[in-house]
């Protein structure tokens, strides 16, 4: 297999360590580069992943940085062609993705400006919350076309939605097909019109008030999880989204 380019993911946490599991084992990446401001954790993470190479099957070289306050090692992510922003604090219960803007917008600037410092030519892909606020703010600081500058609540919403479609029915996720557009939060819009499974439209096979019940739990997907967890929030469904954004931009 051919491998080329270098992905960078920003923070080691559940859901960047993940993410950056995912990147790897796609094995079409020459390197994976995943920092944070733990200093040992990223390189802990990355010899751990770089150990299990020969059981999954890939090449893929995976690279831990710690970073500094002052922009200390991000000289790490030079030339990556993708860089994901997963660093900020998760939600805990009760919380609304609103109330991490403040902490998060700090952490956010910073990681930004040694974006646009170090990899001048990149993709960003962020996945930090409030998630449309913190695209915006991270595309105003790099000064990116807003082209460059994505986040990644469309494809998790409709993974979500379309879990819970095909969890209700009884059928294979591979048969439901559904959109979701919007806000990553209480205005996002799954498209039941647009919807169908093995072809036959959602709104004939179920009723208007069973799709409703499926929107709002969409629409409250993350909250669900936060409430269930108690100490952290999800990230094995928002990993594979992230991971599969970078491996959509690559190819």
């Amino acid at each position: 297999m051919s491998r080329s380019g270098k992905v960078s993911v920003i923070g080691a946490g559940f859901y960047g360590s993940t993410t950056a599991l995912r990147l790897a084992e796609y094995d079409i990446f020459e390197t994976v580069v995943l920092t944070d401001v733990i200093e040992g954790k990223p390189e802990g993470l990355a010899i751990d992943i770089n150990q299990s190479r020969w059981i999954e099957g890939f090449e893929t070289n995976l690279v831990g940085q710690s970073t500094g306050p002052n922009g200390e090692g991000y000289e790490a992510i030079a030339g990556s062609e993708i860089v994901i922003m997963t660093a900020g604090l998760p939600r805990k219960p009760g919380m609304s993705r609103m109330d991490l803007i403040e902490t998060n917008a700090k952490i956010m600037r910073n990681v930004a400006e040694n974006i646009a410092k170090h990899a001048p030519g990149a993709v960003v892909i962020n996945v930090a919350n409030p998630l449309d606020e913190m695209t915006a703010l991270a595309q105003l600081v790099t000064g990116f076309p807003y082209q460059r500058v994505i986040g990644q609540a469309g494809m998790l919403d409709t993974a979500r939605f379309t879990n819970f479609v095909a969890e209700n029915l009884g059928v294979p996720v591979a048969s439901v097909k559904t959109l979701t557009l919007g806000s990553h939060g209480d205005t996002m819009v799954p498209v039941a019109s647009a919807c169908s499974v093995d072809g036959k439209p959602l709104t004939e096979l179920l009723s208007a008030d069973v799709i409703d019940e499926l929107v709002t739990r969409t629409r409250n997907g993350g909250a669900e999880i936060v409430a269930l967890l108690k100490t952290g929030s999800a990230y094995y469904a928002p990993s594979a989204a992230a991971a599969r954004m970078a491996k959509a931009v690559h190819e």
